[in-house]
């Protein structure tokens, strides 16, 4: 092979490695950092139309997330509905380990499966629900 041929062969192969650093590392770089898919909840249970995803803005959760020590989605539902989310999660096998009724600001539970657990909480946002699942790591 002539010295342009493996000059050119490397600049592909650069420009491709780039590629797909840049395409892996989009995630970080997006509103929706915090989903490995927005079109989930808690990557397991189709989301409900209606339900709005998003993430914290604080920089110090979103190298939190991208670290690994913490896990994290939120949610925006229309109208008071705080069993919605909880419900798409037992119906994947979590257990309510323990919760908390309405105190007329949130609802809380804690979460359980197969040595996973997650925090929800469920607040009242307006006439809405502000929904956040959060967690110690990632599994």
């Amino acid at each position: 092979m002539r010295a342009p041929a493996v000059a050119a062969v490397l600049a592909l192969c650069a420009a491709a490695g780039g590629v797909v650093w840049w395409q892996g590392e989009s995630r970080w770089r997006g509103e929706l950092y915090c989903f490995a898919d927005p079109a989930r909840v808690w990557g397991m249970a189709p989301r409900p139309p209606g339900v709005t995803p998003s993430c914290p803005a604080s920089q110090g959760v979103r190298r939190e997330v991208r670290s690994g020590q913490t896990r994290v989605e939120q949610f925006t539902l229309p109208g008071w509905a705080p069993q919605q989310v909880r419900e798409l999660l037992t119906a994947q096998g979590f257990v309510v380990a323990h919760a908390l009724p309405d105190d007329g600001i949130q609802v809380e539970a804690v979460l359980t499966r197969a040595g996973e657990t997650v925090l929800y909480t469920a607040a009242h946002q307006g006439e809405g629900t502000f929904v956040t699942l959060s967690s110690p790591g990632e599994r």
